[in-house]
């Protein structure tokens, strides 16, 4: 087990009740589910109510089309943090967005606001609802494993070292494979035994709304937001992008830019890359899926047809009581 100095455990508790003071709800769901109209039907109908993104890749500058960021009318309408945050090409960690969602919530509390947290990146949800005690950094370490070619060694490394981490990895993510091994090796112990509270869900205080729609319906969501994003400009995003740097390992994972990345390489079709940013969202709408319904203290609205109709009242009771 972790241990923790009690300075830091006494930040820490501060921090998180500083957040649960602020954040009544979490709106939560896979991808293309609605939860950004949701909360931001929300958020405008209620006064004192900003938006918390709760997603991985809208901190990335410049990233706005393949992310669904929301647009500037929509920014206009409600205040909304935890967006733009780095250029593309930073490295940006879950202990970055943990201390941007603390300096966050406390500036926000001093001006007696509040706040829906609304996304679909599971540890970045679990570091608002729950607290992280999030494991160190090594540099020198990771730059000497990024370097190391076979993933599939890597990989059998973090089994080695950690099966319980390995077990929870895609054999392809790279970049959960290169930190895992760097807290293991770094740290002495597992990676693992830092995310072991991920198997506790305490009555925190802060309600998590769930939307959750038939698999055939998601599908059909994400082909049509795929579509639109391409008619929306989402390659020449890329290009704009390619012109100011390589992207970071992180913002590289980003749905549909390493696809549409190789049809402005020439290597596929527009169609083709159309297909597999298609079919990589599935079924990450799939992995998202599985990650929320593990946690019990979800309150699961199914949609039918318009999540702003369908869910609006629960939540503005929700927000108000």
């Amino acid at each position: 087990m972790t241990t923790v100095a009690p300075e830091v455990a006494e930040r820490s508790s501060t921090a998180r009740a500083m957040v649960r003071s602020v954040v009544r709800v979490a709106i939560v769901g896979g991808t293309a589910s609605g939860k950004s109209a949701v909360a931001l039907a929300a958020a405008a109908r209620v006064a004192d109510i900003d938006l918390i993104s709760v997603d991985a890749m809208q901190v990335y500058r410049g990233m706005d089309i393949g992310t669904a960021k929301p647009s500037r009318a929509e920014q206009a309408m409600v205040t909304h943090h935890l967006i733009d945050l780095v250029d593309h090409c930073e490295t940006f960690t879950l202990a970055d967005y943990q201390a941007a969602l603390h300096a966050t919530t406390a500036a926000l509390a001093t001006v007696d606001r509040r706040a829906i947290a609304v996304g679909g990146t599971g540890l970045y949800l679990r570091s608002v609802v729950d607290g992280l005690n999030l494991p160190g950094q090594w540099p020198e370490l990771r730059q000497e494993l990024e370097s190391t070619a076979d993933l599939a060694n890597l990989y059998s490394r973090l089994v080695e070292l950690d099966p319980s981490a390995a077990d929870r990895t895609e054999p392809t993510n790279r970049r959960r494979i290169v930190r895992a091994l760097e807290v293991c090796i770094g740290s002495g112990m597992p990676f693992s035994s830092f995310g072991s509270g991920l198997d506790v869900y305490p009555n925190d205080g802060i309600v998590q709304l769930g939307l959750r729609w038939s698999r055939e319906r998601v599908a059909e969501r994400i082909e049509q937001r795929v579509l639109t994003m391409v008619a929306d400009g989402l390659v020449a995003e890329i290009e704009a992008l390619r012109r100011t740097g390589t992207s970071s390992p992180t913002a590289h994972q980003a749905l549909g830019y390493g696809e549409f990345g190789s049809y402005v390489d020439g290597a596929c079709s527009l169609d083709q890359a159309i297909a597999d940013t298609v079919l990589h969202t599935r079924q990450f709408a799939v992995r998202q899926d599985r990650w929320f319904r593990r946690d019990p203290r979800i309150v699961w609205i199914d949609i039918d047809d318009d999540p702003v109709a369908e869910c609006l009242p629960t939540l503005t009771r929700l927000i108000e009581r």
